[in-house]
């Protein structure tokens, strides 16, 4: 396994509710995730960032000297590194150098499983390693294994700019295409006003597991960040026998940066066009308050912030305080608590859900002609039959259904409503 040294540096210009502390540990799940070993960490307080090696050079010096003790093989940053300060810290500290987004990028590329994940997952990469492929730093000279290499990083990373730019423009295009089709199935959901939920949340705050709960999806679930990246799409049926699709998305994250929201936009569109968003959070982390603010940056940048909302305080199997609890409730929007892992209050969560459509359908008795079966089947799929009775001259139903469908067909001659 990789050895890893993280440094986590606080600058005083920053501002924010996230401690040095909060930093460091989530820089060290981050770590974890890519799969390598946090062998030792290091802190760094400034007023401002130097322009050549966004720490001090007494503490670079203290970074090198670590990992020589203790034979790093990467030094991790929880701060962006410019071109020119990743080369001049690799020269002062001797060992692979890369910063938090690098340290995210290589997850993506670890759980990115789809063609359309894969090339997200590269477009992303590429546009990051644009800027900095001036030089010679110990990842850009040379090909080499481990953390910060996976993808792109293992091609030929010294090809010119003009045939990397080549390959980000196919990119973008291969994208567009992917989303073309996407925009269709969108599009056919809405002809047969099929509503779309979408679960956000903080990565790792449970979103597979209860996109599970709710339908037995038989999503993957992981005690790891970011191990959703490709959106998944499951049909569920309310009380009401109205259906719906969820969607579970990848997960969000504290300054997720700029880049990775463009390269998954497509993905993340889901979100844009959802009727309704579940905001999974998990309230037994300490740092909930963090994690729904940051939540809602992400959901800002995507014009989303406004849409209708539950909040699914998630793993109250694991919180002891009932005091807690009611003051979390208290606090977010619309909430219901749950526990997906145990599948608590999934009752109270799919009747909140449906609440939020029962505006949307419509209670009615009808008769069909006897030819008309096919009727009978469109109402058992899109809406729920409470009676049915075979008569002599046709057939007799009651059921609610989806108002858009209930007008569709009023327009029809045969069709005899009777309330």
């Amino acid at each position: 396994m990789e050895r890893a040294l993280l440094v986590t540096i606080k600058l005083n210009t920053e501002k924010g509710d996230w401690g040095i502390e909060d930093t460091a540990q989530e820089l060290e799940e981050l770590a974890l995730s890519a799969g390598v070993e946090a062998v030792d960490k290091v802190t760094a307080l400034r007023d401002r960032p130097m322009p050549d090696l966004l720490i001090g050079k007494g503490k670079a010096q203290e970074v090198a000297l670590i990992s020589q003790e203790e034979k790093i093989d990467t030094v991790i940053f929880s701060h962006d590194l410019s071109g020119t300060q990743q080369r001049n810290l690799e020269e002062v500290i001797g060992k692979k150098t890369i910063d938090r987004t690098q340290l995210i990028l290589d997850i993506f590329a670890r759980h990115a499983k789809s063609p359309e994940g894969k090339m997200q997952v590269e477009l992303a990469q590429l546009q990051y390693l644009m800027p900095r492929l001036v030089g010679k730093g110990i990842i850009l000279s040379r090909l080499g294994g481990g953390i910060g290499t996976r993808g792109p990083g293992e091609q030929k990373l010294e090809a010119d700019r003009r045939r990397i730019r080549k390959r980000i423009d196919r990119l973008k295009d291969d994208l567009r295409q992917l989303n073309g089709r996407r925009d269709i199935l969108r599009k056919r959901r809405k002809e047969n006003t099929v509503p779309s939920v979408a679960l956000v949340g903080y990565t790792n705050a449970g979103k597979s597991t209860l996109l599970n709960a709710l339908t037995n999806a038989g999503q993957a679930e992981s005690d790891a960040l970011f191990t959703t990246l490709d959106p998944l799409f499951k049909s569920l049926q309310l009380p009401n026998g109205e259906k719906i699709v969820i969607s579970d998305t990848v997960g969000f994250l504290h300054n997720l940066p700029h880049q990775l929201i463009e390269a998954f936009k497509a993905t993340l569109e889901e979100v844009v066009q959802a009727d309704l968003l579940i905001h999974v959070l998990d309230v037994s982390n300490p740092q909930v308050y963090e994690y729904n603010k940051a939540v809602f940056e992400v959901l800002k940048e995507l014009q989303a912030g406004q849409k209708p909302l539950i909040t699914a305080l998630n793993k109250i199997d694991l919180i002891d305080s009932q005091a807690r609890l009611l003051r979390l409730k208290q606090d977010f929007i619309n909430p219901v608590e749950i526990s997906a892992k145990l599948r608590q209050n999934m009752d109270i969560l799919t009747e909140k859900i449906q609440k939020n459509f029962t505006a949307r359908m419509v209670n009615i008795e009808i008769i069909i002609p006897l030819s008309r079966m096919d009727l009978v089947d469109l109402f058992y799929r899109e809406g729920k039959v409470k009676d049915i009775k075979y008569l002599q001259k046709g057939i007799r139903i009651k059921l609610s259904l989806p108002k858009i469908l209930y007008h569709k067909l009023l327009e029809k001659k045969e069709i005899e409503v009777i309330v």
